[in-house]
């Protein structure tokens, strides 16, 4: 049957696209500005070029209304920081005197001035910088960058909307600013902040703009009556403005919830929201409250975040219900496409079976760009499109590449006590003093040191075959025997073999699991000039043989002292993968747990006595709404601990977390059962460290004294006063020091000094600690 047209042409859009380009050029451009190797004029011809490609692209492809302000040198929150002149005080000369270098100093840092603190996005792996504000904020607009990238896409002829985070959200996402009171609210500063997006809307009016967009995402989070008042107060605001373009408030990564009729109800033109997953729900919500009527729609029914071909009838389906519910819709994703890789069609080594059911962010404007010719024209104007989306769909769901009965069995047959140590953590603390012999506060590094440029173009060497399999192992253990012997020198407790065979802490794994497929160039930005290549989870997950231990066992030969073995927990091999979504994720967690159980049983019989297993992803992954928190914390800590316990006593399983809001998960990380936490804590000033004090956490943790997303190297001192922080906390027979994340992307001469500091800084607290004693 032939779907009726739409009464109105539906558009396409979309919120955001990545922004690294094809090659990484916008990566490669910044760090050469920041290196000196390229001009502050070069580096913004390179971005504008991309600006250009990527719109042009997107226009290609059938997407009518592009977006602008999306595209951002480091992060677009930051972006938002200079708009409105929340420049924070210790920045502002740097910003006044060279607006670019203040810019990534606040990114950054420098060796004299620390940067703003940096978070998840929501619940992806995107990270944001957080916005400093205080009492005495005062709040001025500079709407230049703004302005100037939608005069760009206008005199290309294209029509563009700008996209803004909108203001309640950035003050929600706001924290106070060092030396606030730690109960300062920044929402309280709506008031002051609205006039400065007035005086923004009417500039982007006047520099041409028809539409503009305003981000609203903390608006799927569970909003107290406050919030939601704040909200309506904003946009009844905003919307009685005379000096301003038509207004699409857009929320997405959830259902709307109670948001939803405060929004409907605003004096704006348009709302965009999410209907894929959980926020399929905003269907209903939209009709029971009376639809859009006189309105704009814009439905992002393609998920933004995965990377799975769209159920295209599905789609269309979920599309003609909302017809009825707003003057016009028009169709996008469900987010920004930030959040995924570019093109598939760059993949060459991808089975082309797999590759017909991928689709990266090209593929997805496709998608979008069909979708809403069908509801425009009616479903005979896209049949071959239909026929082909069906095809692909059913290829899938018949694959046996996806399912794998051995696997299954395996996961069906796990048992309660299976993820469960059986001795007390007393017991074990006691067996694992005796067995590793650790002074007060122990110090540790968190994993990776630096990759340098020779493992780099060994690395680089084996792929394209210059040099052999030897040469590059040859390579491995040299990079092994500097970082054993650079922690020796540097007095460090426990050691890392400093993961040089690693490309990246995901990847490394995925390509050694069955049921993972792994991309060459499918980069997602994570923060700034950091980009991962996230594997693609396609089918049931099995170990066919051990990952790691060849190269710890290799490192513990080198020295007396314990090394860590180290891996990525299940959680985190989830959620910095495109999941598969024929599933539940449960389901997936455990059949990653059981393969990692069998690497973590292999490591403790060849000797390792510490082993480590990442989840930095387990805040991140954490549902935006409190009514699902519950069935997802239950899986996901089970994982760990089916990961963790088939160990003795006196082996010890540390974990690592960083870069998230930890107290909304201080339960779930005391249910990990680890013997050691090791949290990110110097940007937060141990904000964490009291976290778990408050909660009564009863195992050893590790609060980070040395902030490694900073060039920046702190000080003996500054790190002892972090370390003296901590213990106002944490006891000392618990407290262990160590960075807050992993080395990786540090150069040796911060991470020598910095190291070196970090271990002066023990020594130098545990002579007070026993002094106070004597």
């Amino acid at each position: 049957m032939t779907a009726k047209p739409a009464a109105a042409a539906a558009r396409a859009t979309v919120y955001g696209y990545p922004r690294q380009g094809p090659n990484r050029e916008l990566k490669k451009a910044v760090e050469g500005y920041w290196k000196g190797r390229v001009s502050a004029d070069g580096l913004r011809e390179t971005a504008a070029a991309l600006r250009r490609s990527n719109w042009q692209s997107l226009a290609d492809t059938g997407i009518q209304e592009v977006p602008t302000g999306d595209f951002s040198y480091y992060d677009h929150v930051l972006d938002t920081s200079v708009m409105v002149g929340a420049v924070p005080e210790r920045h502002r000369k740097a910003v006044e005197t060279h607006a670019l270098d203040g810019y990534f100093a606040m990114a950054r840092g420098t060796q004299d001035v620390a940067p703003l603190e940096m978070t998840k996005w929501f619940d992806t792996n995107y990270h944001y910088l957080v916005p400093e504000l205080g009492q005495d904020t005062v709040f001025s607009a500079d709407s230049t960058e703004q302005t100037g990238q939608l005069r760009e896409a206008l005199a290309l002829g294209l029509a563009a909307r700008p996209v803004l985070v909108g203001p309640v959200t950035y003050l929600l996402l706001a924290k106070p600013a060092p030396g606030v009171a730690a109960d300062f609210e920044p929402l309280t500063l709506l008031d002051r902040l609205l006039p400065v997006y007035a005086e923004v809307l009417a500039d982007l009016r006047a520099a041409g703009a028809e539409w503009v967009q305003l981000d609203e995402p903390a608006l799927v989070q569970d909003r107290t009556p406050a919030d939601l008042n704040a909200a309506a107060r904003a946009y009844r605001e905003l919307g009685s403005l005379t000096d301003r373009p038509r207004l699409l408030v857009a929320s997405y990564f959830d259902r709307l919830g109670d948001a939803l009729p405060v929004l409907a109800k605003a004096p704006v033109e348009g709302l965009a929201l999410d209907f894929t997953g959980t926020a399929a729900a905003n269907v209903d919500a939209l009709a029971a409250v009376g639809g859009l009527p006189g309105k704009r729609l814009v439905a992002g029914v393609v998920d933004g975040r995965n990377i799975w071909v769209n159920d295209l009838e599905k789609s269309l389906a979920t599309l003609g219900t909302l017809l009825g519910l707003a003057d016009r819709v028009d169709v996008a994703a469900s987010c920004s496409l930030l959040h995924v890789p570019l093109d598939a069609s760059a993949e060459r080594d991808v089975d082309p079976q797999i590759l017909r059911w991928l689709a990266f962010a090209r593929q997805k404007t496709a998608e979008i760009a069909t979708l809403a010719k069908g509801l425009t024209e009616g479903t005979g104007a896209i049949a071959a499109e239909l026929a082909a989306n069906r095809a692909v769909l059913a290829s899938r769901a018949a694959s046996a590449i996806t399912r794998d009965p051995a696997v299954r069995a395996r996961a069906a047959a796990v048992k309660d006590a299976d993820a469960h140590r059986p001795q007390p953590y007393p017991e074990r603390a006691a067996a694992q003093r005796a067995h590793l012999g650790l002074p007060l506060l122990p110090t540790t590094t968190i994993g990776s040191f630096p990759q340098t440029t020779e493992l780099r173009t060994a690395r680089a060497g084996l792929r394209s075959g210059r040099i052999g399999s030897a040469g590059y192992e040859e390579r491995v253990r040299a990079e092994i025997q500097q970082v054993i012997a650079f922690q020796e020198e540097a007095g460090l407790d426990v050691l890392v073999h400093g993961e040089p065979e690693r490309n990246d802490m995901v990847q490394y794994f995925a390509e050694q699991l069955t049921g993972y497929l792994a991309t060459q160039h499918g980069w997602v930005q994570s923060y700034g000039t950091r980009y991962v290549r996230p594997p693609i989870l396609a089918g049931d997950i099995s170990r066919p043989e051990p990952m790691t231990v060849r190269w710890t066992t290799y490192a513990q030969s080198l020295t007396g002292r314990p090394v860590k073995g180290m891996l990525t927990g299940p959680v985190t091999m989830l959620a910095w993968s495109f999941v598969r979504d024929d599933q539940p994720l449960g389901d997936t967690a455990r059949q990653v747990a059981l393969a990692l159980r069998d690497e973590v049983n292999d490591l403790e019989t060849a000797g390792t006595s510490v082993i480590q297993v990442d989840e930095p992803a387990l805040r991140e992954t954490l549902p935006l709404r409190a009514a699902d928190r519950p069935a997802y914390l239950d899986w996901a800590t089970e994982s760990f601990r089916l990961t963790t316990s088939g160990v003795r006593p006196g082996t010890q399983i540390h974990t690592h977390m960083c870069y998230a809001e930890f107290g909304d998960i201080v339960q779930a990380i005391d249910d990990l059962d680890a013997d050691v936490i090791s949290l990110e804590a110097a940007r937060s000033h141990m904000q964490v460290a009291r976290e778990l004090a408050g909660h009564g956490y009863p195992r050893e943790a590790g609060p980070g004294v040395y902030d490694i997303h900073s060039p920046r190297v702190p000080s003996a001192e500054e790190a002892a006063a972090l370390l003296r922080k901590g213990l106002e906390a944490i006891p000392a027979e618990r407290l262990w020091v160590n960075p807050d994340c992993g080395l990786k992307t540090r150069g040796w001469p911060e991470t020598r000094a910095s190291l070196e500091n970090l271990v002066s800084a023990a020594r130098e607290v545990r002579a007070e600690l026993a002094a106070g004693d004597a």
